[in-house]
């Protein structure tokens, strides 16, 4: 078969796309048994926490998940307790390779049905490194009165994050001051295979993924010198070249003069594009 340039093209772009998706090796995590501590909890209770985790997290689609330590790359241990009328559930994940901690989960709840599985899974995997359709760049426009607001950001693989441009905007008695920012920072993302309910400002929406953001910025107003957003819900489009930051956002400014600027006091980039992979 010959292909004309065009198709060559067609087909290294297929190529590269295939590459960038399978590169993201999905890794594998073993939930040992949950154990008790104290009094109050019993082993079935501890068995029922830890039958309904492996349940939630392989339903994902973006994790092995293993009842055991051979061959995994992540180790989670936790404990089942209760204090009170408090049941407590907390584990650990450890890097099986390095023995390092990569951090610590709890929820608690007054019974152990109401206990958040989904929130406490989103927690213990955190900093393992799912399939991760953030990394590249990203751009957010928001076209304010006088002129565009852009953020430029890109997120990295080894969960830092480069921001190429972070515009901070402010408007005060029909005056707006603007600056064009720049930094750093760090992040974490845990994403799913579909669509889940999450609670957001005492609102249930659907989201893809969650993640968080800490930046370092420069040259920028004084409140949006550091920016730490914590448990972002992401929505994607199908071809994951566009998100949208449900329920969220990432601060840029402040409007002090009503709605006829713009409808809220506080505003923030909440809507994405891929600019470079």
């Amino acid at each position: 078969m010959v292909f004309n340039k065009r198709q060559f093209f067609l087909v290294l772009l297929f190529i590269s796309i295939l590459c960038t998706v399978f590169a993201q090796r999905i890794p594998v995590v073993g939930i040992l048994p949950f154990e008790t501590t104290g009094g109050g909890v019993s082993a079935a209770d501890a068995v029922g926490i830890t039958n309904q985790i492996v349940t939630e997290l392989t339903s994902w689609g973006t994790l092995n998940v293993v009842r055991e330590e051979a061959g995994a790359e992540y180790i989670v241990r936790g404990t089942l307790s209760r204090q009170g009328n408090v049941f407590i559930l907390s584990a650990e994940t450890i890097d099986a390779g390095s023995e390092r901690r990569l951090n610590e989960a709890t929820e608690q709840a007054a019974a152990i049905r109401d206990i958040s599985i989904f929130s406490f899974c989103t927690k213990i995997v955190e900093n393992v490194p799912l399939p991760n359709y953030l990394l590249g760049t990203w751009q957010s426009t928001l076209n304010m009165p006088d002129g565009p607001v852009v953020c430029i950001i890109e997120f990295i693989s080894d969960r830092t994050v480069r921001v190429e441009r972070y515009d901070t905007w402010e408007h005060r008695q029909n005056n707006s001051l603007r600056y064009e920012g720049y930094g750093s920072g760090t992040y974490s993302y845990a994403g799913y295979f579909s669509r889940r309910n999450i609670t957001v400002n005492s609102q249930q929406v659907q989201v893809d993924a969650m993640a968080s953001v800490t930046l370092n910025l420069q040259e920028t107003l004084p409140e949006q010198t550091t920016v730490n957003q914590n448990r972002l819900g992401l929505v994607f489009n199908s071809d994951r070249n566009s998100f949208e930051i449900a329920g969220g956002a990432l601060p840029f400014g402040r409007n002090y003069d009503g709605p006829s600027v713009y409808p809220s006091a506080s505003i923030g980039f909440t809507q994405f594009n891929k600019i470079r992979r």
